[in-house]
């Protein structure tokens, strides 16, 4: 495919229009997205370019303007209309994907879901969490089968703190009637690596819940596509 086409896409041949690919490939091997670059991919989205551009020259605008497809759909309405040729109804498209993409996601950790191992939550926190601009600190309540009963956003901090309180914590661990909690808290710097007040609050909150008979199952520190376990770091 010609991604470098002068013509606007009406006028491209049906086998080269991103569109036309996308549902030949779904429907012969189930992946015909998989199958489009970035620009085309985006280029669905958006329906249609502008006045002298074609939707994948506009596309390919935003992904070099914004650094890829993930800072494309991160960005503000007001960021994207700002490109020529975007406007109100293209940047609403973007900003629906982003949200179908996190719900997609999200109910892989909806109520009655059992979480079998770490790799379970651990995707679902990274989608979740890498991309907030300030921290944020959340608590997955589960039965003694753990079986997921809620996943609720506690506490939200600065561009590089959080005030976190252990006896809320246990307020709400009690309310969901919880056995068991995994912590989770994103560093907005993008470094995941544990620092010295996680550690302490995380023993502070395994302590607390201990009191009642709650079992702290983990903690997970998020940054930049990366995703720290402090129990297997051994830190719990």
């Amino acid at each position: 495919m010609n991604c470098m086409n002068p013509l606007p896409l009406s006028a491209w041949p049906a086998a080269d229009k991103p569109r036309e690919r996308l549902l030949a490939g779904a429907s012969q091997h189930g992946d015909g997205a998989r199958q489009l670059a970035d620009a085309e991919l985006l280029a669905v989205l958006l329906g249609q370019g502008a006045r002298g551009i074609s939707a994948v020259e506009l596309a390919r605008v935003l992904l070099d303007r914004f650094g890829g497809v993930r800072g494309t759909l991160n960005a503000q309405p007001r960021e994207l209309c700002q490109v020529a040729g975007m406007g109100p109804a293209k940047a609403a498209r973007l900003l629906a994907a982003r949200e179908c993409g996190a719900r997609f996601v999200r109910e892989r950790l909806r109520p009655g879901v059992t979480i079998g191992s770490p790799a379970d939550s651990r995707e679902y926190l990274l989608a979740s969490l890498r991309d907030r601009p300030h921290e944020v600190f959340c608590c997955l309540f589960m039965d003694n089968r753990h079986r997921v009963l809620a996943f609720d956003e506690l506490f939200r901090g600065t561009i590089d703190a959080a005030a976190v309180y252990p006896r809320e914590i246990v307020k709400q661990a009690l309310a969901r009637n919880a056995a068991a909690v995994i912590l989770a808290h994103n560093h907005p710097s993008g470094v995941a690596e544990p620092s010295q007040s996680d550690q302490l609050i995380t023993r502070r909150i395994r302590d607390a819940l201990e009191l009642v008979d709650i079992r702290l199952l983990d903690h997970f520190v998020i940054g930049d596509n990366q995703c720290v376990s402090l129990a297997s770091r051994g830190m719990l």
